[in-house]
């Protein structure tokens, strides 16, 4: 005789880069045992894979992964985990005030937002009419680095990614990246001077990101300190 199958709620959501509402289920165990084995590894590769199949498979396969920005994929992974295993996570963080002394405490994921930094946007002027226009990064471009912040080392690789069009005489001529190779768009990106590559990296540290303030009390000292906590990572600390 055939067992009897159980009921998966689902709910709404809203992707923060287009507002368009899906469904979504909680992960389940087979699922939640992919992310742990994958965490287990400590390989990049396996964590970002892992998160991308929970996305999929818990949006009923009605997203496109490979296409989202990563900030959605995030967003949508956070409120999949808080429906899964609950909608408070307990964090240990480093108090900053003697930057030895471990803090605990309960974060309600549904108070987490996608924040926007001031003065965003994804065109970037360069000089006489040229410049670029950006589009997000998709967590395949974190896919050597892992699920974590653009740093020096992955830099050039992120840009190049990112980069949309490049455009001359106020975009009346244009150049698409899927027509250049890896060498040439790095080789564009390292012959920019010192303002003009401040100005792409403030597209990405302005750019729509989990982003959420609390306040945490030293254990030892008992100061008070704010923390902003950014990324997906950070979360799940």
């Amino acid at each position: 005789m055939a067992l009897p199958k159980l009921t998966t709620p689902t709910y709404e959501l809203e992707i923060p880069s287009t507002d368009e509402k899906i469904k979504y289920r909680p992960f389940l165990v087979k699922e939640e045992k992919i992310l742990m084995m994958a965490m287990e590894s400590k390989e990049n590769a396996d964590i970002t894979q892992a998160v991308k199949d929970i996305v999929s498979e818990c949006t009923f396969n009605k997203v496109k992964i490979d296409d989202m920005p990563m900030f959605d994929v995030e967003y949508i992974f956070l409120q999949i985990r808080s429906k899964s295993v609950g909608e408070v996570s307990k964090l240990k963080l480093l108090c900053p005030d003697d930057k030895k002394t471990y803090a605990e405490i309960d974060l309600n994921l549904t108070e987490v937002k996608v924040q926007v930094g001031e003065d965003h946007t994804n065109k970037i002027e360069l000089e006489n009419g040229m410049g670029i226009i950006m589009t997000y990064p998709t967590i395949d471009s974190f896919s050597k680095s892992g699920i974590k912040d653009i740093n020096a080392s992955n830099m050039l690789d992120v840009i190049s990614n990112c980069i949309l069009q490049i455009y001359e005489k106020n975009g009346e001529k244009t150049y698409d990246p899927k027509d250049q190779t890896k060498k040439e768009l790095t080789d564009f990106i390292e012959q920019l001077n010192t303002k003009q590559f401040k100005d792409v990296q403030k597209f990405f540290d302005t750019m729509p990101k989990l982003k959420h303030e609390i306040t945490i009390k030293n254990p030892k000292t008992k100061k008070e300190s704010k923390i902003v906590l950014s990324g997906l990572n950070d979360f799940f600390a």
